[in-house]
């Protein structure tokens, strides 16, 4: 078994697979409509979809009136660039920042609370290691 996409419900699709286009860089799926449309990685990798849902509700993080349900974690060179860079985009930055030290929490357009980890390098190997966390923020 292998996994081949990760699906958010939101209002408008096509808007959300633009901003993850534009924030990571990822192709937007070749066939993607009003109804759903998606980023992949090239050669057939992950999918990140995005689905409409009628009556759509966005998360609002930290409070769970509307649970965030699943959040995406980034790995970034530069943290500041890249949360300037992601503003710029339409991503919000909510006030609540769980443990700033370690990682940022922002919001994607639709609300959709997601993280962005400092890229650091191993002093033994050179090679990179993640600072993303694996527990929701």
């Amino acid at each position: 078994m292998q996994l081949s996409a990760i699906t958010l419900d939101c209002a408008d699709p096509l808007a959300l697979a633009d901003f993850y286009h534009r924030a990571t860089g990822l192709p937007l799926h070749p066939r993607n409509h009003a109804e759903f449309a998606g980023v992949v990685q090239p050669a057939g990798g992950l999918l990140i979809g995005f689905q409409r849902v009628a009556g759509y509700r966005a998360p609002n993080w930290p409070a769970q009136d509307v649970p965030q349900q699943l959040h995406l974690d980034f790995d970034v060179d530069d943290l500041a660039a890249a949360e300037a860079r992601l503003l710029a985009l339409g991503a919000v930055r909510p006030e609540h920042q769980p443990d700033a030290g370690r990682f940022l929490v922002l919001t994607d357009p639709a609300g959709h609370p997601f993280c962005l980890s400092p890229r650091v390098a191993t002093a033994a190997t050179g090679s990179a290691a993640t600072g993303s966390v694996t527990a929701a923020p």
